[in-house]
C-alpha cells in the first residue's frame, strides 16, 4: 500500500468549491491558464445551480417537485436534462431488479423525520414519456427523490462542459461519496475504512460509495424495511464509466446481502470493480469484466 501512495502521485490541477444539492462540489481543472480555468469552473458552478433548480425536490417549482404535485391525467413537459436523469434512472430500476427505485421519497421523509407511525404504501403510478421530455401521472402518490443519481448526473454534464471547454482533465467530486476523473492522469484516492484504507488510481472513470457507516441506514429498500439484509456491507465502493451509473449501483448493492452481490452483479458490463467494507477494512470484490473506462 506505502509503494502505491508513492507512484500515484496527485496531479497539478487548479481547485475550485461550490454549494449545491447540498452539499459541496470540488473541480480539480487540469488547466495551464488561471483565467481560463476561472472561466471554466465559473460555467460549472452556473450549470450546477441550474441543474440544482431543476433536479431538487425542495425548490418548489423544479420540475421534480411539479412533478410530485401531479394529479391524475395530468402530463408535464420538463428540462430535457431532468429527462435524462429520469430516464437514466428508469434504466436503473431494470438493471437492478427494482432495487434502485427514484420514485420513493414519501418513505425517504419518514425514515429522516423518524416518524414512528406506519411506514408510507406505493401507490401511485407515473410515466416517463421515452422520446418527449415529458411525464404523466396515472395515480398521484408516487413522490421523485433523485438523492445520489441526480449528484452523479450533475458530474457528468460538468465532464462534458469542460471537455467543450479543451480542459485536459480533471477530478471533480460532489461531497464525498461521489468522484469522476477524465483526462490522462490517475487521480490517488482512497477507500477508507473504519480501521484501515485502501489506495486505488481513479483514471478516466467515475466512484461512488454508499454506507451506513456515517449517516446510518439510511437507503430505503422498495420491499419495506423487512426487505433488508440481516447484516448489510458497512461499506460499498463501486466504479463506473459514469458517475450516474456509479452512484446507482453502490446504492443498489447496500440492498443486496454480501454474499449474493457476486452473483448479482455477474455480467454487468455498466460495473467497473466492486469494493466491499463488511468489517474493518475495504476487500476487493472479483467481478469479471475487464476495464469499462470511459
Amino acid at each position: 500500500m506505502d509503494e502505491d501512495r508513492q507512484m500515484t502521485p496527485f496531479p497539478t490541477a487548479r481547485l475550485f468549491t461550490h454549494e449545491a444539492m447540498n452539499t459541496t462540489f470540488h473541480l480539480r481543472i487540469c488547466e495551464a491558464a488561471e483565467s481560463t480555468a476561472r472561466d471554466m469552473a465559473r460555467e460549472c458552478c452556473d450549470h450546477l445551480d441550474f441543474l440544482e433548480s431543476r433536479l431538487s425536490r425542495f425548490i418548489e417549482d423544479s420540475d421534480v417537485s411539479l412533478i410530485n404535485r401531479m394529479q391524475a391525467g395530468q402530463t408535464l413537459y420538463i428540462n430535457e436534462l431532468t429527462h435524462q436523469c429520469l430516464l437514466a434512472a428508469l434504466d436503473a430500476y431494470a438493471r437492478t431488479g427494482g432495487l434502485f427505485d427514484i420514485t420513493l421519497g414519501s418513505r425517504i421523509e419518514h425514515r429522516k423525520s423518524a416518524d414512528p407511525g406506519p411506514v408510507p404504501s406505493l401507490a401511485g403510478q407515473l410515466t416517463i414519456h421515452p422520446d418527449v421530455p415529458a411525464v404523466t401521472c396515472g395515480e398521484p402518490g408516487r413522490e421523485i427523490d433523485l438523492g445520489g443519481i441526480g449528484k452523479g448526473f450533475a458530474l457528468d454534464q460538468l465532464r462534458l462542459r469542460l471537455l467543450d471547454w479543451g480542459a485536459e482533465g480533471g477530478l471533480l467530486t460532489a461531497g464525498a461519496s461521489s468522484m469522476l476523473a477524465f483526462g490522462p492522469h490517475a487521480w490517488p484516492v482512497d477507500l477508507s475504512g473504519d480501521v484501515e484504507s485502501a489506495r486505488i488510481a481513479l483514471s478516466k472513470q467515475s466512484l461512488s460509495v454508499s454506507g451506513t457507516a456515517i449517516q446510518g441506514s439510511h437507503i430505503i429498500h422498495p420491499g419495506g424495511e423487512t426487505a433488508m439484509p440481516a447484516a448489510p456491507c458497512r461499506r460499498v465502493w463501486v466504479t463506473a464509466p459514469t458517475a450516474t451509473l456509479a452512484e446507482i449501483w453502490s446504492t443498489a448493492l447496500m440492498l443486496v446481502a454480501p454474499g449474493e452481490i457476486p452473483d448479482f452483479i455477474a455480467g454487468e458490463e455498466t460495473i467497473g470493480t466492486v469494493h466491499l467494507q463488511i468489517d474493518d477494512r475495504p476487500v476487493v470484490l472479483p467481478h469479471a469484466i475487464g476495464d469499462c473506462r470511459s
